[in-house]
């Protein structure tokens, strides 16, 4: 084609050697104008069209994709097409540049192909984490993966284009690399291994709140990726946690708790020792007025009475037979009003319950499960019941140990 346009421009009345210049730069100049015009076509005017009608669809899929301007990567392998298809001819009798120039250009549209599959692959990404499985699957994991063998395949493409071998001879050469490349892409390799098993496992997942306590993270899960694991603290902080290290050390998950029926409350109100003590008559007729115990006294009474009455006890001295305790009608008390809470699960377990005496007195410990797991409203509901243990304390003649404070040893000073 190339000699024809020659030997026309000869025939129009130029010399051999204007002939050939001016038919070579023609061709240059047209390949540069049909690179603008492919690139003007591909970008404003079928980019254009398509995001339009993109636009206007219900489906937002292909609106992830065109956030992720594939179609703009795209676009760019048009004017590097023309140059790969019309560059050996308009360079013909040049080998050597028409090779460098087809070689240049095919290095171009791979890395233009490889960016397109980077847009492409992260838009699954976007598209996937809009469904509700993503959450207990996240494969932003598998996808890096994914990435690094195809750039890892383009780069070996690429050197065997620079080299004019073919990527198999690359390939065939990197067998003595194999230990280097372990060392490098060790970080990688552990990620992905302990991603699988996260993942398979369902052991995290975005959004779950997290305990790394040798990280310093307590938080929300934000990101799962092939070597790190993101956790947005309660403080709006942010740590990354090797993915490995969760699977190498122990974490806390949260999970079951939001899973669940009820978030727990296990706290416990220290009484004084000192204040323990049996009940008297008067201090049962005070108690039978509570409501929530009034009917346990009557069936407690009856019963010691009988018990008593049965094995023959000598009422002389109150320590003799069985006797109701001011801590024990407290128990008594306390657990009545867990059942009656609206807020408390009954469902799930509920325990009052006394652990050993210890040196900050008789520990009574609630173990019950509220019905609201939002951690501002547990707060709320666990305040209000210990608020209301606390301030009854002494209606039992009990009272709350609590360790001398300055103005206490102060009080016994000036005395």
């Amino acid at each position: 084609m190339l000699e024809l346009l020659i030997q026309y421009a000869t025939l129009l009345g130029l010399d051999g050697v204007a002939a050939y210049l001016t038919v070579r730069i023609a061709a240059v100049a047209i390949i540069i104008i049909l690179c603008i015009v492919a690139d003007f076509v591909a970008r404003r005017i079928i980019v254009t069209c398509v995001a339009r009608i993109i636009g206007r669809t219900r489906t937002s899929w292909d609106d992830a994709i065109l956030d992720r301007k594939v179609f703009n990567k795209l676009s760019h392998l048009a004017p590097g097409l023309v140059v790969y298809l019309m560059a050996s001819e308009a360079l013909t009798g040049y080998e050597r540049a028409s090779a460098a120039v087809v070689s240049i250009t095919l290095i171009y549209l791979i890395i233009v192909l490889l960016l397109v599959i980077d847009s492409f692959l992260n838009a699954v990404v976007d598209i996937y984490r809009s469904y509700e499985v993503s959450r207990n699957i996240p494969i932003k994991g598998f996808i890096q993966v994914f990435k690094i063998i195809i750039f890892f395949l383009g780069a070996i493409v690429v050197v065997s284009v620079i080299l004019g071998k073919t990527p198999l001879y690359i390939l065939s050469g990197l067998g003595a690399l194999t230990a280097v490349l372990m060392l490098v892409f060790k970080d990688s390799i552990l990620g992905f291994v302990a991603g699988i098993q996260l993942i398979t496992n369902r052991m995290i997942a975005t959004g779950d709140w997290v305990e790394v306590p040798q990280y310093g993270a307590d938080g929300d899960v934000l990101e799962i990726t092939l070597t790190t694991v993101k956790v947005q603290n309660f403080d709006k902080t942010i740590t990354t946690v090797p993915t490995y290290a969760l699977i190498s050390g122990s974490f806390k998950n949260w999970r079951g708790m939001d899973e669940s029926d009820g978030r727990r409350i296990k706290r416990s109100i220290y009484v004084d020792i000192g204040t323990i003590k049996l009940c008297t008559p008067e201090m049962l007729d005070r108690f039978r007025k509570v409501q929530y115990i009034s009917a346990y006294i009557d069936a407690k009474e009856k019963e010691v009475s009988n018990y008593n009455a049965s094995k023959g006890v000598d009422d002389k001295s109150p320590v003799n037979g069985r006797r109701l305790t001011n801590v024990g009608t407290f128990r008594a008390y306390v657990l009545s009003y867990l059942k009656n809470h609206p807020m408390i699960n009954k469902e799930m377990t509920l325990l009052v319950r006394q652990l050993a005496p210890a040196d900050k007195g008789l520990p009574i410990e609630i173990y019950v499960f509220s019905k609201d797991k939002d951690w501002v409203n547990y707060e709320d509901i666990q305040s209000d019941i210990f608020d209301h243990l606390l301030a009854v304390l002494g209606e039992f003649d009990l009272r709350a140990f609590q360790s001398p404070s300055g103005s206490d040893l102060e009080g016994l000073i000036t005395r």
